[in-house]
């Protein structure tokens, strides 16, 4: 009976064993004590534009543009700006409706917009950027951007 016993004890060990073994894995350490506590100053804020713009110089200051969508049109259907301006599209109208880049690539790709929703985009790449709307594919514009 003792014989049992001790084998009952051994595999429940090795089970628990197991279970430890398989709950740390990729954990570089098993038990964490708690440390005293320690003030840490917030990191300063910083701003990074992806890799593949370039910003304008830092003497520049932020221009805006407006683009309505009405009556199933933008407008202007065709904007030109300066490297650095934001420009934000409002739907004025009842119906859904998307900014999107004709070029799967391009910049722009807003969810539908309902009445009275906007979306911005801030343009760091000189270049002609063509859009359309996914709903309505009458619905199409241009930007041009220059330096």
């Amino acid at each position: 009976m003792q014989k049992k016993l001790a084998v009952v004890v051994i595999i429940l060990l090795l089970i628990i064993a197991v279970v430890l073994l398989y709950n740390s894995r990729g954990k570089s350490n098993v038990f964490v004590l708690p440390q005293a506590s320690t003030a840490v100053s917030s990191p300063s804020p910083v701003t990074v534009a992806p890799s593949s713009t370039s910003l304008p110089s830092s003497s520049s200051s932020t221009q805006t543009s407006q683009v309505s969508i009405k009556n199933f049109a933008y407008s202007p259907a065709t904007i030109t700006v300066k490297v650095g301006t934001t420009i934000t599209w409002k739907n004025e109208d009842s119906a859904l409706h998307t900014v999107t880049s004709d070029d799967t690539s391009g910049p722009l790709d807003s969810d539908q917009l309902a009445t009275g929703d906007t979306y911005s985009e801030t343009f760091y790449t000189v270049g002609q950027f063509s859009y359309h709307c996914d709903p309505h594919s009458n619905m199409k514009a241009a930007i041009i951007v220059t330096n």
